[in-house]
């Protein structure tokens, strides 16, 4: 969403933040570009508040910080902090440390940053000593009644009440994951058989698993898998095969036709599916051919997190990496990065994983953004 907002009216800024990084942060520090000419919202970027506060390393996360805005095109910035309490009285407050290591950092290339703080129980400028500002903040109900708020939530934007609920999928019931569980073995079996049996049997498994997935987004669009006779189980069996998994991400980007099924079961299946998945990813992330994600997205995600709740708990690195790569692609930087911690939870050394955690690391958006598109929000 582009938004244009004047500094003069902080509480609309206060009031879209939560919005952007779609989660309500806690002792956070939370930068955001501010693009010329009116002050359109760009980059839009948290980081613990403690961590920008040390001593030693927030130095050289502030200008970390401050390159990332500079790119985004910001010309001013601000810095909202996110603590339990009113800094003000209080000068050994890591809110003190934030903002000088910020302000530091930015002061040739954005100039002075205005520092804002919200509390569970009010708002304040971290500088004033004013009425205007009188002890704890003015009340937080001035940010509930913001034209910015009003035009989120009419476009369907939801808060979580924490970073970690962005990324949380619930459990299935134990009968369906169960149901899910026998479908999984068998078909791993029916992998490893085909492995014996040599390429060409191999390429049909894969085939079989990549049907299943277009199965799971025909059958599950609406509603949770069925107990029995549900793909599911052959999803997961498949995602842990990296050609099945390379597929399925070419299947989401628009305009990619036949090219999953040619990519498991050409001639030369690893020559194919890499040009597919280096098409797929540069379609993602590559501002020069870059497409943003399709209307129906939500399909995508839905059969992943079925997935992620009916599959093995710890083994599920795949689907939450695709998932993740999902909502970075379409602007949810926060949820992607969280998704992205539980992945690398399950397997550190998951290579799709580390590269996006790299690329969400140097918050990097994705193509569609960066040719034009509104600001996004790393985790």
């Amino acid at each position: 969403m582009d938004t244009t907002l004047r500094l003069s009216e902080p509480r609309e800024l206060l009031a879209l933040i939560p919005h952007q990084l779609g989660f309500r942060p806690a002792q956070s520090a939370v930068g955001v570009s501010l693009r010329p000419p009116s002050g359109e919202v760009g980059l839009v970027v948290r980081v613990d508040l403690d961590a920008l506060a040390d001593p030693v390393d927030g130095p050289r996360l502030a200008r970390g910080l401050v390159t990332h805005l500079d790119r985004d095109g910001a010309r001013r910035s601000v810095l909202v902090v996110y603590t339990d309490r009113d800094p003000r009285t209080e000068p050994d407050h890591a809110a003190h440390a934030a903002a000088a290591a910020l302000r530091e950092a930015a002061h040739s290339a954005l100039g002075d940053v205005p520092v804002w703080v919200v509390t569970p129980h009010g708002y304040l400028a971290l500088d004033c000593r004013d009425a205007c500002c009188p002890p704890g903040g003015r009340p937080l109900a001035d940010l509930e009644g913001t034209q910015v708020g009003a035009r989120m939530v009419l476009a369907g934007s939801v808060v979580a009440a924490s970073r970690d609920d962005v990324g949380r999928i619930r459990r299935a019931p134990a009968e369906p994951r169960r149901a899910v569980a026998r479908v999984r073995r068998r078909w791993e079996a029916r992998g490893a058989q085909a492995v014996a049996a040599g390429p060409r049997a191999v390429a049909d498994w894969r085939a079989d698993s990549l049907a299943a997935w277009r199965r799971s987004l025909a059958q599950g669009a609406d509603g949770p898998a069925p107990a029995t006779g549900s793909p599911l189980g052959r999803v997961e069996a498949g995602l842990a095969d990296r050609r099945v998994r390379d597929a399925i991400l070419v299947s989401c980007v628009p305009g990619t036709a036949d090219l999953p099924e040619r990519a498991v079961r050409g001639e030369r299946p690893d020559a194919a599916s890499d040009a597919a998945v280096g098409a797929a990813v540069a379609a993602i992330v590559d501002p020069q051919v870059a497409v943003p994600p399709p209307p129906d997205v939500r399909r995508y995600e839905h059969v992943l997190e079925q997935v992620v709740a009916h599959g093995r708990a710890g083994g599920q690195a795949p689907a939450l990496t695709l998932l993740a790569l999902v909502s970075w692609w379409r602007g949810d930087g926060a949820r992607a990065q969280v998704l992205l911690e539980r992945a690398l939870a399950d397997d550190p050394a998951h290579r799709l994983a580390l590269l996006l955690a790299d690329a969400l690391a140097a918050a990097i958006p994705p193509g569609w953004v960066r040719a034009g598109g509104a600001g996004v929000a790393p985790g």
